[in-house]
């Protein structure tokens, strides 16, 4: 099957990606909004210093946020790479140099064991020991819970320099009791919300529950360069952040940042490049991200998810007429905003099994990229965000066709 539909991706000789599995990196996580291109494209046409974007940023983040200072990062992991870094190094530019060797130094994050996950290499990336606390008790089914309060409260000793939590719908314990164990023994608390958004109003949701740093894709949602992230927090986190993330290669007599950013009075002199250098952002990231973020805040929640649902609901109705699957539609588990159409393949009436489905789809032209998580349960979902309707059409096409290929 083909779309008539050609992408510069087929002109360098690359199959594109119909994206039915929602805002994936592996994938191009999403379309970008017409008016961060404009602005990425207007902020290629002339220079300018980073450090005074990235303060013009960091009070708009603050401003949509609610938190004292917010900085653009190259995703949402370099945004809980450097804020773990911050939490580590403070104000210590000896200890900045020396990142990510932590040894002799206070760099233990604790983590509850359920909130674990591939993407917490972001913290140990820094030089951060990660103690992790709890059980798994819900695959037990004693109704216990996975971590107890009281064991965060245990595992924090000298040698912690924040608590890490991510955030879902199904995480606990509760953010608000996290942040209080955390702060009674003066401990930080960085929340991975990477992909919490929509609703809008999760940008600030975090930060008034207490947390101390909150990590954002600027990506996903908010549409802006897929290789953009937000860090909101705390102002002296944040300018810890700016210093190892910023080029510091200057002469001390002209080092002159903005002082709302880097604090330079505070600093003993020119600090070195820090563990950031590699993490750096593009100015046309930065004004993308900015242009993206002010859209963003101003989009209609009801009317997007509303239309997702729409789409979500056209999608289960072209596919429950295909002998062997069975549709429902649910959120996706991982947000409580998205319609998501769930899939289960009865794989004794279907021509294929659905790993072997799965990967077909993928290997179509265009590609088919349907949510692959529950393959082993002999399910795949499809999530409607960053699909057009022509797509829905081809997407129940191309599983029709190869559940039932004659």
């Amino acid at each position: 099957m083909t779309t008539d539909r050609d992408t510069i991706y087929e002109e360098l000789g690359v199959p594109s990606v119909i994206n039915a599995t929602g805002t994936k990196t592996r994938i191009g996580g999403t379309l970008i909004r017409e008016e961060a291109l404009e602005a990425m494209n207007r902020a290629a046409e002339a220079f300018v210093r980073l450090s005074d974007l990235q303060a013009v940023a960091s009070e708009r983040i603050a401003e949509v946020t609610g938190a004292q200072a917010g900085y653009v990062t190259n995703g949402a992991s370099s945004a809980l790479t450097l804020g773990t870094a911050a939490c580590i190094a403070g104000d210590d530019l000896e200890v900045m140099a020396r990142l990510p060797d932590t040894e002799g130094i206070p760099s233990e994050v604790v983590m509850p064991r359920t909130h674990r996950n591939g993407y917490d290499h972001a913290l140990r990336a820094a030089g951060a020991d990660v103690v992790d606390v709890g059980g798994n008790d819900y695959q037990l089914g004693t109704g216990s819970e996975n971590t107890e309060p009281w064991e965060i409260a245990a595992a924090i000793t000298d040698e912690t320099v924040a608590v890490a939590y991510m955030e879902k719908p199904f995480t606990r314990p509760p953010l608000p009791d996290v942040v209080e164990i955390a702060h009674e023994r003066d401990v930080p608390v960085i929340v991975d919300a990477a992909a919490e958004l929509p609703p809008t109003e999760n940008l600030s949701r975090f930060v008034e529950q207490g947390a101390d740093l909150v990590a954002f894709s600027g990506g996903k949602a908010i549409r802006g360069p897929q290789s953009s992230g937000i860090l909101a927090g705390r102002e002296d986190l944040i300018t810890s952040v700016a210093r190892q993330h910023l080029d510091m290669h200057a002469s001390r007599p002209v080092y002159d940042p903005p002082d709302s950013l880097v604090a330079i009075d505070e600093l003993p002199g020119v600090p070195r490049q820090g563990i950031g250098r590699s993490m750096k952002v593009g100015k046309e990231e930065l004004a993308g991200l900015i242009a993206a973020l002010d859209a963003f805040v101003e989009q209609d929640d009801e009317a997007v998810l509303a239309e997702w649902h729409d789409r979500a609901v056209r999608i289960a109705a072209g596919l429950e007429g295909i002998d062997g699957l069975e549709v429902d539609l649910a959120n996706a588990g991982k947000t409580d905003a998205v319609s998501t159409v769930v899939v289960t393949v009865d794989e004794d009436r279907s021509a294929v099994d659905t790993a072997t489905l799965v990967a077909s789809l993928r290997r179509e032209s265009p590609r088919v990229f349907v949510g692959a998580d529950d393959v082993h349960r002999s399910r795949f979902t499809i999530n409607p965000r960053c699909l057009s309707d022509e797509q829905v059409e081809y997407v129940i096409a191309c599983v029709a066709a190869h559940i039932d290929p004659e």
